[in-house]
């Protein structure tokens, strides 16, 4: 059973890293496309700059993820007004036809991944579970208490097995909140990204 659910735990905060890494080279992409369309979209370039800034500051302040201000008014305001200002530019060639189109199809999958992060940051292991997985162990660990001869061997062997299930749980609980904790997606490939934004 623990097994089952550290396995799904890690899938969940596997695909999670995977996405904010997907996102970093979304927005890169997005800031080259617009340096590509010219002159004209370097107020473009500026809102992606800032809008990432944004954002990273949205999903790691300080170091501490608040799951409620990953949807900001502030945050949504600056992603929306980067597809405004997308849809304001008027293309004169073919390719910047093409890069504006580029560009939309961009800021509209990286809004879709903001929304998937800002939903899965908050599923959380449904207490009940978890107080069902608690007493179900004890009681397992308490019948092994009871029928067992005590000597050192078989407290010491109890007091192993113990940790190492209180440390399973741990890791559950850890893998399952993946932006806060001592187990925590990285900043990193967004703020690479956004060191890269404006080049």
């Amino acid at each position: 059973m623990l097994g089952l659910l550290i396995g799904f735990a890690t899938d969940s905060y596997n695909q999670l890293k995977s996405e904010v890494e997907h996102s970093a080279a979304n927005v890169i992409l997005l800031d080259r496309a617009m340096a590509h369309y010219g002159a004209e979209a370097a107020g473009v370039r500026d809102l992606i700059h800032r809008a990432t800034a944004s954002r990273i500051a949205t999903i790691w302040p300080e170091g501490k993820f608040e799951p409620l201000r990953s949807d900001s008014a502030a945050a949504m305001a600056a992603a929306e007004a980067v597809q405004e200002k997308l849809r304001g530019l008027s293309p004169r060639t073919e390719a910047q036809r093409w890069l504006q189109s580029r560009a939309l199809s961009l800021s509209a999958e990286l809004a879709q991944t903001r929304w998937m992060l800002t939903a899965q940051a908050d599923s959380a292991l449904p207490t009940p579970l978890l107080t069902v997985l608690v007493f179900w162990l004890s009681v397992i660990f308490l019948s092994f208490a009871l029928f067992a001869p005590r000597n050192a061997t078989v407290l010491i062997t109890l007091l192993v097995c113990a940790l190492s299930v209180s440390g399973s749980i741990f890791l559950l609980l850890e893998m399952n909140s993946p932006f806060d904790g001592l187990i925590r997606i990285s900043s990193a490939p967004m703020r690479d990204a956004l060191v890269q934004l404006g080049k």
